[in-house]
């Protein structure tokens, strides 16, 4: 019997993506928040176009997403022509890393950067560069001290997941700024309309008149369409055409552009959805850094926990599970003494105090 097939150099050595688990054994319903999810669900609007959308799902989706591409536009106030539509914004991570990427090249991000940016630029052969986070949040001097002759894309997440923190309008323009034109400023802002601080601001406005960067957003995060994996780019109009090039058609489903096309429009559930957010984020980290845990600053829909070390960050973790609920190690990050937990409902939120209260007075 011969070998199969060896795959190109170095995919095998790369650590596949593992996403925040959903069941305990025994549970029959967990408490599963260790993805970020909007814990609201979807909108009543985007699930009556979903189920709509059935009778449809016989016929290939329009491969342009030209409704979603109009309502897209529309709602941001973006050209059309420049919108890369994905499986995700993930997909669009790894369209734009195909595209630009070539093996010696590399990538820089943050040393707590998501790892999607990773996983594909290593599949083209790229190296990444990861720049120090001492404060948990990449700054543009530590991302430029980075930056070499092979960097093609540097990828900054703002908020970030997942140390919650993001970067002000300012020093994304500064980092823009320090970068050589033909270098890719990718600006991931999937938690966009969580944030609340006054120096954060949307970067479409940069990329308007910018011609190396592009801006994302994702459907997963304020619309609770994480199932249906929904994401789009604001790029340059060279770079969308670049990337529609080898983009796979119709990678965004019918359910999926009808369902997103009426969340959009549903701005009541987006803004219960802001709501339960603003209301929890800072009533949890006052909560448990009263029980002697450090959380982080958090600008997303979750915190983020340190403990003191791996082995007790390991028993919170084992000691949420026993009370049926999820949250996400973060040891995958280099961060094995913390647990990223999604702000959930108000009973899923009191659950998870409780349980962190009973575990420190142990």
């Amino acid at each position: 019997m011969t070998d199969a097939p060896a795959p190109k150099p170095g995919i095998l050595d790369i650590a596949p993506y593992v996403g925040g688990k959903s069941r305990i054994e025994g549970v029959a319903e967990p408490m599963k928040l260790s993805s970020n999810e909007n814990m609201l669900g979807a909108g009543q609007k985007a699930r009556e176009a979903f189920e709509a959308a059935v009778g449809h799902i016989h016929i290939y989706p329009d491969g342009r997403a030209s409704k979603l591409r109009a309502a897209v536009a529309e709602h941001h106030g973006l050209e059309p022509e420049r919108l890369i539509f994905g499986n995700g914004s993930d997909e669009v991570f790894a369209l734009l890393n195909q595209c630009y990427l070539t093996p010696g090249d590399n990538i820089v991000t943050g040393q707590y950067g998501f790892l999607a940016y990773r996983i594909s630029a290593l599949a083209n052969q790229a190296s990444v560069k990861l720049a120090p986070e001492p404060e948990f949040k990449a700054t543009p001097e530590a991302l430029l001290a980075q930056v070499d002759e092979r960097t093609r894309i540097v990828y900054v997440s703002s908020p970030s997941n997942p140390t919650g923190s993001y970067n002000t309008a300012e020093e994304i323009r500064r980092l823009h700024e320090g970068l050589r034109p033909e270098i890719l400023l990718v600006i991931d802002e999937a938690y966009a309309e969580y944030v609340t601080e006054a120096d954060w601001e949307t970067s479409f406005g940069l990329a308007r008149d910018s011609e190396n960067i592009v801006v994302t957003r994702t459907f997963s995060k304020i619309h609770g369409l994480g199932g249906l994996r929904i994401g789009f780019g604001y790029a340059p109009l060279k770079v969308a055409e670049a990337v529609d090039r080898i983009r796979l058609p119709f990678n965004v489903s019918v359910p999926g552009i009808e369902a997103a096309v009426a969340a959009l429009g549903d701005e009541a559930h987006q803004q219960a959805s802001r709501d339960l957010i603003h209301a929890w984020r800072p009533r949890l980290t006052q909560a448990i850094r009263g029980f002697g845990f450090e959380v982080l600053p958090s600008a997303g829909n979750f915190v983020l926990v340190r403990f003191r070390d791996a082995d007790q960050a390991q028993a919170a973790n084992d000691y949420l599970n026993s009370k049926g609920i999820i949250v996400r190690p973060v040891g995958g990050y280099g961060l094995p003494e913390a647990l990223r937990v999604t702000i959930g409902t108000e009973d899923q939120n009191r659950a998870v105090l409780d349980a962190l209260s009973e575990f420190a007075a142990r």
